[in-house]
């Protein structure tokens, strides 16, 4: 029984000392307090690893809120295995046996669980200074955040006083915007691409995040479109959400057929051509193209009908030159080409593009983007991401903008024109309306929630 009272001692408080109990046990009590103000149940406080992933999400550090956990519950395994599980046997040992074996286990401990306790350090301070800005502190508040025993300092005062509150909740949104945003919907084209997104979530660590939410347009054929978004926009849940391969409460219709429930008939309608590169290099572009007609077209298409597809294709993105060359020896813009002609083969409706020009130079870019306006000119649907949209925007339609709001979930801040884009985000280039709606701790301006109440606003009168 007194083993398990000590197990239950270092896993509540880290320790089965009373000073170890006393200050762990006012530290959660603070942190109880802190949790309630920012909207959550107190009780994950008791919980190791829980316990530091919710306090990151009111401190708006979610991303180092999950590393902070599985460390925390990595010490934690830690001790009580070295404390209970594996305890040095000493009774027929020498005095100098049993100093060698316990120095051994010292320096087995330490090597596994020094770097642990650096990592733990670093981002509990990431976590700590994070609960600091939203609490609209002073930084040298930080200095008694360094430890836990000077941590029950600002964790009691922040938790209990009516002095500090928080600027926001963590399951807050403002509500002027939860009105406008849901309301309304993208009426559906017989011809071209409709998304009405409700809400694509999931379940993360401890509770169930939402991705996406409120996305609403309608997107005509012969539009070549350009996909924005920071870092945790969702820019890939959205594009994965369309194309049906991470289903969302939504409903996506491409020329009048539901992408959901006709999945089957319309997968080959969409073409998605991902970042990296999936081709066997030892394999000759003819060879790579024949055997991807062989996968994506019907199977009621003859081999000279495949092969003339082949050509056709070869045709457009400039590879009959190189169409016996082995795939390994192309150029980086070669492989480019060969990629989305892979995916162009099945002549889809709509084609996605996740950074086609990324490690290509300016020049090579152009070229490649000029190539996917004259497809999107044949009455065909284009969506891209780019790093570099800058430099080839003159060729694109439209703009999506996709942005984090304060819960952090991703908003449709924009769609439309981009000279309309320009006007809208009083913002001449595309790289800096997405510095508009990223995040102040990312670099940005931090404005994401004003452009998406302004656009919902505009949508809905």
């Amino acid at each position: 029984m007194d083993k398990v009272i000590q197990i239950l001692c270092l896993i509540l408080f880290d320790g089965t000392s009373a000073l170890a109990i006393i200050s762990k046990g006012l530290l959660i009590i603070g942190i109880w307090r802190l949790l309630q103000k920012s909207g959550l149940k107190g009780w994950w406080a008791l919980i190791p690893g829980a316990r530091e992933y919710q306090l990151s999400r009111c401190a708006g550090r979610e991303p180092e809120g999950r590393v902070l956990s599985v460390i925390t519950i990595a010490m934690l395994l830690i001790s009580i295995v070295a404390e209970f599980i594996i305890p040095i046997r000493i009774d027929n040992m020498s005095e100098e046996a049993a100093i060698e074996a316990a120095l051994t286990r010292l320096m087995i401990l330490s090597i596994i669980t020094i770097p642990l306790i650096f990592t733990h350090f670093i981002y509990n301070i990431r976590v700590w200074s994070g609960l600091i800005n939203v609490y609209g502190l002073p930084k040298k508040w930080l200095w008694l955040c360094l430890i836990d025993y000077t941590r029950i300092i600002p964790a009691l005062l922040w938790g209990f006083s009516k002095k500090y509150q928080p600027e926001w909740q963590v399951e807050d949104i403002k509500a002027e915007m939860e009105r406008l945003a849901t309301s309304g919907s993208a009426a559906v084209m017989d011809d071209g691409l409709t998304v009405n997104l409700e809400e694509r979530t999931a379940t993360e660590f401890f509770h169930k995040k939402t991705l996406l939410r409120d996305i609403h347009m309608a997107i005509p054929q012969g539009h070549m479109v350009l996909l924005l978004g920071g870092s945790g926009a969702g820019k890939t849940t959205y594009l994965n959400a369309i194309n049906g391969y991470e289903k969302a409460k939504a409903e996506v219709m491409l020329n009048g057929n539901n992408m959901y429930t006709q999945y089957k008939k319309m997968q080959h309608e969409v073409g998605f051509v991902p970042q990296s590169e999936m081709m066997r290099g030892k394999d000759t572009v003819i060879n790579t193209l024949l055997d991807a007609a062989k996968l994506r077209l019907p199977k009621d298409v003859s081999g000279k009908q495949r092969r003339e597809r082949v050509d056709e294709v070869m045709d457009i993105f400039g590879l009959k030159p190189v169409k016996n060359n082995l795939v390994e020896k192309l150029s980086g813009g070669q492989k480019k080409r060969l990629s989305i002609s892979i995916e162009f083969i099945s002549n889809p409706s709509l084609f996605i593009l996740d950074e086609p020009d990324s490690g290509l130079d300016g020049v090579m870019a152009r070229e490649l983007f000029v190539q996917l306006r004259k497809i999107a000119d044949t009455g065909k649907i284009i969506i891209v991401i780019t790093h570099t949209p800058d430099r080839v925007i003159d060729l694109f339609d439209d703009v999506i903008v996709l942005a984090k709001d304060s819960a952090r979930t991703g908003r449709l801040a924009y769609y439309g024109s981009i000279q309309d884009a320009r006007t809208f985000f009083q913002r001449d280039t595309m790289e800096q309306i997405v510095k508009s709606v990223n995040r102040k701790e990312e670099g940005g301006d931090g404005m994401a929630d004003d452009y998406v109440l302004k656009y919902a606003e505009v949508q809905h009168g």
